[in-house]
């Protein structure tokens, strides 16, 4: 398989093919990545994230700088779109039944598809019920940046320290004593809401 550099290269010269290439290997998991970072998102926001944050990536491929892996820098962009998408969903006051919409459906424009979450039980699997993820989302942006997208990147884009650091840019040892202090600050925040709604933020 050619590089992510290669590949790079090719579509900052205007090749066609290497961005068709490019959005076959990264759309499937931008998507999952989008789709766990809140309960309200339906899979047709998922696809209008995911299509405003590529659009994001052709128009500002050429300012990427190799110093982290693209993965990383395009689940940023992708972080910033979901929380403005979410931003204008909410200022407009939307709510109501949505349509029904396959996961498994491609996009007629592009023939890509979504790449949802697995179903099967993770590390955070005690807090997957909708108003519990919800609490956690609010206790997210309540908690704000940087310590919101550190969290997100490492524990929605389960990207590892390395690729973190090497984006933000820190090194290793600081974005792990800086995690964990989010993480802190994270419980905090969390367990007031809980408490406020009177649920434990860990049973089932």
């Amino acid at each position: 398989m050619e590089s992510e550099k290669e590949l790079i290269s090719r579509c900052r010269r205007g090749e066609a093919e290497a961005w068709d290439e490019l959005f076959n290997r990264h759309y499937g998991p931008t998507g999952r990545f989008v789709y766990q970072l809140s309960p309200s998102l339906t899979a047709e926001d998922v696809e209008e994230i995911c299509q405003e944050v590529f659009l994001a990536v052709v128009r500002n491929l050429q300012n990427f700088q190799a110093h982290s892996a693209f993965q990383t820098w395009l689940f940023r962009i992708a972080a910033n779109k979901a929380r403005d998408f979410i931003e204008r969903q909410r200022a407009a006051k939307r709510g109501g039944g949505e349509a029904p919409f396959s996961l498994d459906a491609e996009n007629p424009e592009t023939g890509l598809k979504l790449d949802p979450p697995s179903s099967n039980p993770g590390p955070d699997g005690q807090l997957l019920s909708a108003e519990r993820m919800t609490l956690v989302r609010d206790a997210l942006d309540a908690l704000g940046d940087p310590c919101r997208e550190i969290i997100e990147l490492k524990y929605f884009g389960d990207l590892s320290y390395e690729q973190i650091a090497g984006e933000l840019p820190m090194n290793p040892k600081t974005f792990s004593s800086r995690l964990s202090k989010c993480l802190d600050k994270l419980e905090e925040i969390t367990r007031r809401l809980f408490n406020r709604e009177n649920m434990s933020p860990f049973s089932v």
